[in-house]
């Protein structure tokens, strides 16, 4: 008997050796999507991670034939969303934009109040973009290079202060991995938003931020804002003037980009996963996107699924042991 796939998948939908709840998984990933996507995002409007899912979506959607409604869901460091989308059904029309803080971080730094695992209750699908950090000064820091820092900050370990997001953000861990790399010492001092911290740095009331590049680049550009290195190994192309970190000495090695990327509940189908990663992957190779993202400081990450799993696992590693390293602990 020959039978072409259409006609094939109909007759194992009607298989009677099927159970009705396997029948329904496989109808449920043919037909998928059948209906509007929403895509939680764990931080308010306007932000950085904001605004790439905004740059990205819209083109996700055209290829879906579905719209892709884009949720900002803001609390507790990304942790609400990330917990609403693990109990989400998991029929692949509800999404993570996810970022390290609150996939792999949070759990990290305070088990006893988040008790997830961002790897296992979550099913990464497509990292869709990355983008490096800047390590600012205030306008009159009397440091004008990274090199000057690392003289200033030995000079007065412990006096100099380092704004970011929260305690337990990537943006603090990168922190941490920078002075645990020099061995320096500063005084973190923890705000609630990226924004935050950018408005008292400018202002002069902490002496260093770490901050994205799309936040930032304006003010340093400016010359609002001294812009010390970009944490990525080359030098971002929205702050050309910017060195590299790894352009002093002591941070030879830094290489450090966060990373944004869709996750699905963990028990959804594999082909529903499988083609959204097929599609993400497509949107993410065409030139106006890539120049748009390009000029809010982020570059596509072209990555498959099975290298997204194997990237985060080594992140959560790297983590793991800068948490351990620096003690820190959030809340209970």
């Amino acid at each position: 008997m020959s039978l072409n796939r259409r006609q094939l998948a109909a007759w194992m939908l009607g298989a009677p050796w099927l159970s009705p709840a396997a029948r329904a998984s496989t109808a449920g990933a043919d037909a998928w999507p059948s209906q509007p996507l929403t895509v939680v995002v764990p931080f308010s409007p306007g932000g950085s991670v904001d605004v790439a899912a905004r740059l990205v979506m819209p083109r996700l959607a055209e290829r879906l034939r579905q719209p892709v409604v884009i949720e900002n869901t803001v609390g507790a460091s990304g942790t609400i969303a990330t917990q609403r989308v693990i109990k989400a059904r998991p029929d692949g029309h509800t999404a993570l934009f996810g970022v390290a803080s609150c996939v792999l971080i949070a759990p990290l730094v305070s088990p006893e109040r988040f008790r997830y695992d961002g790897l296992r209750e979550l099913l990464p699908v497509a990292p869709v973009a990355s983008s490096a950090f800047v390590l600012a000064g205030r306008p009159d820091l009397p440091a004008t290079t990274a090199a000057e820092l690392v003289q200033l900050s030995r000079q007065q370990p412990g006096r100099l202060t380092v704004g970011t997001d929260g305690v337990g953000t990537s943006l603090h861990l990168t922190a941490e991995m920078l002075q645990q790399q020099a061995g320096l010492s500063w005084t973190h001092v923890p705000y609630k938003s990226g924004p935050q911290a950018l408005t008292e740095l400018a202002g002069g009331q902490i002496d260093l931020a770490v901050l994205p590049v799309a936040l930032v680049q304006s003010f340093v550009r400016e010359g609002k804002l001294r812009g010390l290195g970009v944490t990525s190994r080359l030098r971002a192309a929205t702050l050309p003037q910017t060195p590299s970190l790894q352009e002093t000495p002591v941070w030879q090695s830094f290489d450090v980009e966060a990373w944004q990327g869709l996750l699905l509940p963990a028990r959804t189908d594999a082909r529903i996963a499988e083609r959204l990663a097929r599609e993400t992957a497509a949107v993410l190779a065409e030139p106006d996107l890539v120049r748009k993202l390009a000029e809010a400081g982020f570059k596509p990450m072209a990555m498959e699924q099975a290298q997204f799993i194997a990237h985060l696992e080594r992140e959560r590693k790297l983590l793991e042991a800068t948490v351990h390293a620096a003690r820190i602990h959030g809340a209970g």
